[in-house]
């Protein structure tokens, strides 16, 4: 029996208050039901696999199915140290965290690579920089967004341009200005709060995202998905500004197998070919442009909301692929209700009585839908305390 432990963190406990500050609370309403639907579903996949022993992180503000095997971090507990001691008590670890802070490295470190089911230290690394990553792909010769600074000469006048976190994703603090001033002047502003901000053009054309299962030898281009990304008016540092949004994905709308599902398998070739250690399930984020193509705008190297509607989307259970990635061979289809729990008396915490359940919470083991998917990998929890 394989036993893996699946932890989300926003619903695994980084959302507590003693462990994130105020200010990266603000969203919380919205990212919890996001990270939820992810930790379901990949959980309910787990769970259908003959010879898979599962179970998951939750908190003090979620009420569990006792059912199901879970664990909590104990009082005081940090995340990382919670992690590390549960890993421990298991096979492999499914970690779905935000790049942001450092956060999924330090979960990686946690974890050990031994355990950990996910793309390769190195590979994080890139790939939590927005900069970092447009200089790896460019000097792949791989159309992208390359970071700006405000002093640097400007060749393509007359476009706009987008300033957001270099570690964050594009639904959060992303302000879009036609004025390369502004945007030079909101670039200068983070900055000298230390908020690690990166200046980019922006680039018009239909926001894409492609997901895909990399077992280090093979890229498999699973589904092309279509972001909802919508624009509203606001201001930023006194500039004229516009917010950009992440309001959702609608998972396999294109067919891998025509013209344009070709030109994006061998984008997604390329860039595993860039970027070494894309391992398991991971995403690219593309813009097509009508004249460039496809743009790559950023890579997550982690489980991304997505992967939610993709098994039944395409009649198979992904996370039998996702193993196989990792050389973890299981068969797909219980063909019993045996208990499935896993209990193993360490990791196994009932609710508490008294908890609430939170907006959209399901904790039950039942498959979330599509529609219920929305962006958390575009909106991660900034700003938090590993």
């Amino acid at each position: 029996m394989t036993k893996i432990f699946v932890f989300e963190y926003l619903t695994g406990g980084g959302i507590d208050p003693a462990l994130a500050g105020a200010g990266s609370l603000a969203d919380l309403s919205a990212l919890i039901v996001e990270g939820r639907v992810m930790r379901d579903a990949l959980v309910a996949d787990l769970r259908e696999l003959d010879g898979v022993q599962v179970s998951f992180a939750s908190s003090r503000f979620e009420t569990v199915d006792p059912a199901l095997a879970h664990c909590m971090a104990a009082p005081g507990e940090s995340m990382t140290a919670f992690v590390a001691r549960v890993a421990r008590e298991h096979d492999y670890a499914c970690i779905i965290a935000p790049e942001c802070d450092g956060l999924l490295l330090h979960l990686y470190d946690a974890v050990g690579a031994a355990r950990w089911l996910g793309c390769a230290k190195e590979a994080i690394r890139v790939a939590s920089s927005k900069s970092a990553t447009a200089a790896c792909l460019a000097a792949h010769g791989i159309a992208t967004t390359p970071a700006i600074e405000p002093g640097q000469a400007v060749t393509h006048t007359g476009n706009k341009w987008v300033v957001k976190p270099d570690d964050g994703a594009g639904g959060l603090d992303t302000f879009l200005f036609d004025d390369f001033a502004q945007a030079c002047a909101e670039f200068d502003a983070r900055a000298a709060q230390g908020r690690n901000p990166v200046l980019q053009e922006w680039v018009d054309g239909e926001p894409l995202s492609l997901s895909l299962i990399c077992d280090g030898e093979r890229v498999e281009l699973v589904s092309i998905n279509r972001q909802q990304i919508g624009l509203s008016e606001g201001k930023a540092h006194g500039q004229h500004a516009r917010i950009v949004e992440f309001d959702g994905v609608a998972v396999n709308q294109i067919d891998t197998a025509g013209e344009q599902g070709e030109a994006l398998r061998e984008l997604a070739k390329r860039v595993a070919t860039a970027m070494p250690g894309l391992r398991g399930f991971a995403g690219i984020d593309v813009v097509w442009h009508p004249s460039r193509g496809p743009v790559v705008i950023e890579v997550n190297p982690r489980l991304t909301v997505a992967y939610a509607g993709l098994s039944a989307a395409l009649g198979g259970n992904l996370a039998a692929a996702l193993l196989a990635a990792h050389g973890v061979r299981v068969q797909p289809g219980k063909t019993d209700e045996t208990d499935e729990t896993g209990e193993t008396g360490e990791t196994r915490e009932t609710g508490q009585a008294g908890e609430s359940r939170g907006p959209g919470e399901s904790a039950t083991g039942d498959r979330p839908t599509a529609a219920a998917a929305r962006a958390h990998d575009t909106r991660p929890l900034c700003g938090v305390r590993p």
